[in-house]
């Protein structure tokens, strides 16, 4: 098995995408560590939740913050030879955001579980979403990303609210 230590960023460092050493507090690493902390939220959410339809659009949702993560390490000047899914996906959000009728009022989280879980991705959903928008200040993000987000905590809302009831 590979080493999973490289000891390379012991001294406050990490890599993009290249080799290119950047602060391990760079706006990029930290998009990047929160879109992680999505996609662990996400694998809770798609172990809890029954309906297998739902649990392959958050499949597909994971494999895409993997690719968007990519895309994010990569500076500018390199290309990325992974093809973003974003708009295929956010059409798919859509649909189901769609299907669900929405709720009247404010929405407290806490109704069970999963739907709390739900809430709790959504929320980390916004604020990959802000950090994004930071991002693009300095670094451009590529606009079919940034709907993607606005979309996924929307989603999210959605099954939330779906698991609710």
């Amino acid at each position: 098995m590979k080493a999973i230590y490289t000891k390379t960023g012991d001294k406050g460092s990490t890599s993009l995408r290249g080799g290119t050493r950047v602060p391990k507090d760079d706006i990029r690493i930290e998009v990047n560590g929160m879109t992680d902390m999505l996609n662990s939220q996400l694998g809770m959410v798609r172990a809890a939740s029954v309906d297998a339809v739902e649990k392959e659009l958050i499949h597909s949702l994971q494999k895409e913050l993997m690719n968007i993560m990519s895309h994010i390490a990569t500076p500018e000047g390199i290309e990325n030879p992974k093809k973003l899914n974003c708009k295929h996906l956010t059409e798919r959000m859509e649909e189901f955001i769609d299907s669900i009728q929405a709720p009247q009022g404010f929405v407290l989280p806490g109704e069970n579980l999963l739907s709390s879980q739900m809430h709790i991705a959504r929320s980390t959903a916004r604020t990959v979403e802000r950090r994004l928008w930071t991002l693009n200040r300095s670094h451009q993000v590529k606009e079919e990303i940034l709907v993607f987000f606005n979309r996924l905590s929307d989603c999210l809302f959605a099954m939330a609210v779906k698991h609710s009831r």
